[in-house]
């Protein structure tokens, strides 16, 4: 049974007047549509901001062709990182055209396009071949599609051009937790931390780490840390609920299942484990409705839920709350 969500992070670039690359390369229609299309992103119009990074990218198209960039201006277009060869090898299209793709592949991505959320990240980096979030962004999509190699591959790309990508630890970290390499991902999601201390889905993806490591003091520790930074994480309160307990404290836990559901009516996994606390308690009737109520949300969880359900009753005996 599968205990926690991924929270994976891609990255929309805005367009600043500062990229005098850019600007002098690119007409004011399609600045216009291009920051119309990030503002109708953080509005949650997802349609709308597709259609005008479309028209941005449609525009800035008509322009003259690829044009090499010079050494002066290679590292101010963040065109390149240190793995490439040099700008004299390498011919560019206007950096620009490439934040465009990459902004609509996160848009493509929220609605959960993933082939067109790559298809994107391809374009982008045809244009850009050393842009680090489109590497970030085109390995997030790989990741839900389940290629976890292709995945893989890409976070080591954008971590080989861009070695302060935090996003990119924090995603590598996760894949590695679920690749099985809980040192790896220990060491991912803390280079993260430290880049970030603010990243909450770092400290949420260590707590599960170190949860599936048995170490409930320092994975409690993290789970109030995402809390503390995001109060409506409904799975940080289901991973702290797991791990008290697991130390035996089931009123404790049982609270934290109730904030999750009341956070994420859906979360399966909440139900499951306050079920298996209810169990604890004694209380088989109220655990059984949280048992069905899980087997409804997730119904593959049936024969392993069935296995912890029996072995919780095996434990009942002569164990209550600490």
């Amino acid at each position: 049974m599968r205990s926690n969500q991924i929270l994976i992070l891609i990255l929309v670039l805005a367009f600043s007047s500062s990229n005098s690359l850019a600007q002098s390369r690119t007409p004011d229609a399609a600045v216009r549509y291009y920051e119309n299309g990030a503002k109708k992103f953080r509005k949650g119009d997802l349609a709308g901001a597709f259609e005008d990074y479309t028209k941005a990218i449609e525009i800035i198209s008509r322009l003259a062709p690829a044009k090499r960039v010079s050494s002066t201006d290679w590292r101010s277009a963040n065109a390149f990182g240190d793995t490439f060869a040099g700008p004299n090898q390498i011919t560019v299209i206007d950096p620009f055209t490439a934040k465009a793709y990459v902004n609509r592949s996160r848009v493509r991505f929220h609605q959960r396009d993933f082939d067109g959320t790559i298809r994107n990240c391809e374009q982008a980096l045809r244009i850009n071949p050393g842009l680090a979030v489109a590497y970030l962004n085109q390995g997030a999509a790989r990741r839900e599609k389940g290629d976890m190699a292709g995945a893989l591959t890409d976070y080591d790309r954008s971590l080989s051009i861009d070695k302060n990508l935090f996003e990119a630890y924090n995603n590598r970290g996760s894949l590695r937790q679920d690749l099985g390499d809980s040192e790896g991902a220990l060491a991912d999601l803390g280079r993260a931390i430290t880049l970030n201390p603010r990243l909450e889905e770092a400290y949420y993806h260590r707590g599960y780490v170190l949860l599936n490591k048995r170490n409930y003091d320092e994975a409690i520790t993290d789970f109030n840390r995402a809390i503390e930074l995001n109060s409506r994480m409904a799975w940080a309160y289901q991973g702290r609920g797991t791990s008290l307990m697991d130390k035996g404290y089931l009123e404790r836990g049982i609270s934290d299942f109730n904030r999750a559901i009341e956070l994420d009516p859906n979360l399966a996994a909440a139900y499951a484990n306050r079920g298996l606390a209810l169990l604890l308690q004694g209380k088989e009737s109220e655990a059984q409705r949280d048992f069905e109520r899980c087997f409804e949300l997730q119904p593959e969880w049936r024969v392993e839920l069935n296995k912890r359900i029996q072995f919780a009753k095996e434990l009942r005996v002569g164990r209550g709350p600490r």
